[in-house]
């Protein structure tokens, strides 16, 4: 599948915003033969498995101008690459502990000329600032994830829907968020027709707030 994959879905992008996609195929191919950092069966299904699994988050929310987003864990780049190039007034900050990935997604960055990311190699627990919202692709389970960006969501929403996570997820997710009673899962199988979303969501959680911080 080619880069028409997200045209089918996304019918309003400028014409840079088609180039930027277009382009992520021959760039990832490119240094991922140098630093592996998506699996070969994957990269052959780049636009399905990786972009347009990335954009689901666009499908439950759009940012606004301005705003400011965290992807944790980004890997080589996912969700937030994607994301950035949808939104190119909104401010990306990607995130990675492993050094090789982040800088795959410098290079993708910088082959692009995205002025609205920055790459970080850290751990989320040591990046300042805080965000309107957390997006990530199942780096954890969600308890272990909500303690690693605690504080890191700002108190004041610009958005219709609160600050909060974002999280693309897949399987039975029950138990997992037994605990977060304001959790909202979105199933991507509404938005998208391949059997690949079938089992696909994206979990909302809204940041939480005690009154006097």
């Amino acid at each position: 599948m080619d880069a028409n994959l997200i045209f089918k879905y996304f019918t309003t992008l400028t014409s840079t915003q088609k180039d930027h996609f277009r382009g992520l195929e021959a760039l990832y191919k490119d240094w991922n033969q140098k630093i592996n950092v998506v699996s070969r069966k994957d990269i052959d299904e780049l636009y399905l498995r990786h972009v347009v699994h990335s954009l689901g988050i666009a499908k439950i929310q759009e940012f606004k101008k301005d705003s400011a987003i965290l992807d944790v864990g980004t890997g080589g780049g996912f969700p937030g690459i994607p994301l950035a190039i949808l939104f190119p007034e909104v401010q990306f900050t990607l995130v990675d502990a492993i050094g090789k990935k982040i800088k795959v997604v410098q290079e993708v960055v910088d082959g692009l000329q995205l002025e609205n990311v920055t790459a970080i190699h850290a751990r989320v627990e040591d990046i300042d600032g805080q965000f309107d919202f957390i997006v990530s692709r199942a780096v954890a389970a969600m308890h272990t994830f909500v303690h690693w960006t605690k504080g890191k969501v700002k108190k004041e929403s610009v958005h219709e829907r609160k600050n909060g996570i974002l999280y693309l997820k897949g399987g039975d997710l029950t138990e997992e968020l037994r605990d977060y009673a304001t959790a909202q899962t979105f199933n991507l199988n509404a938005y998208y027709t391949e059997d690949f979303f079938e089992t696909k969501k994206v979990v909302y959680l809204p940041q939480k707030f005690r009154g006097g911080n």
